[in-house]
């Protein structure tokens, strides 16, 4: 059998897989992110002044920007659980996040502040950030890893990162909701770099338990 006929093989055994892989993630999800929640109620909890913080909306940009990359990541993710499936149509949508996140940066610049930008930008939690949404995402990515398995990956490694960004999403949600820090800066700079990690460690363990 040749590649092409080896590839349309594939696909068509995968479409009736793709249902199951989708509702794996989902039934993957609903179990873990509840115990990523009791975690993070256990050892970080809501920020005590999130009544006043919600008038902010760069406090409020940090949900829109996380929720918008966890819409991408699943969506991403979801194409790469399947052989040859195409990315064109979904990649575009990392670019939404990003955006958000880059007009939020602007405004941020062209605000009077108190504090200088570079204040901003290093903030008052970073290590905090750097440990909590890895720690937090772990049940995630582990189950996400899990429910990608059903599906027949023919890049694990790029597959494991997106269920590393779909769990460093959501983790982000979560911390957001615990993080002092609201300036864009901060998001871009330090956010990014833990859901990086998540995504790194994602790309390492799929490469090997995602082999189709």
């Amino acid at each position: 059998m040749d590649t092409d006929r080896l590839i349309q093989a594939l696909t068509a055994d995968s479409d009736h897989r793709a249902r199951p892989v989708g509702w794996m993630l989902a039934v993957a999800l609903a179990l873990t992110v509840p115990i990523s929640t009791v975690m993070f109620m256990m050892r970080l909890g809501v920020r005590e002044d999130i009544s006043t913080a919600m008038r902010n909306p760069f406090f409020e940009l940090k949900f829109v920007v996380a929720a918008a990359l966890l819409f991408a990541a699943i969506a991403i993710v979801l194409r790469l659980a399947r052989p040859a499936a195409p990315l064109s149509g979904a990649r575009w949508l990392l670019a939404i996040p990003a955006s958000l996140l880059g007009i939020g940066i602007v405004t941020d610049l062209m605000m009077p502040q108190q504090s200088t930008w570079s204040a901003r930008l290093m903030g008052s939690n970073m290590k905090v950030c750097l440990t909590a949404i890895p720690l937090l995402s772990a049940p995630i990515l582990v189950a996400a890893l899990v429910a990608l398995r059903h599906g027949a990956a023919t890049r694990p490694a790029l597959a494991g990162a997106f269920a590393g960004l779909v769990s460093a999403s959501i983790a982000a949600v979560l911390y957001a909701a615990h993080c002092f820090d609201d300036s864009p800066l901060f998001v871009a700079t330090w956010y990014s770099l833990a859901i990086g990690l998540v995504t790194a460690v994602g790309a390492l363990i799929g490469a090997r338990v995602l082999k189709f």
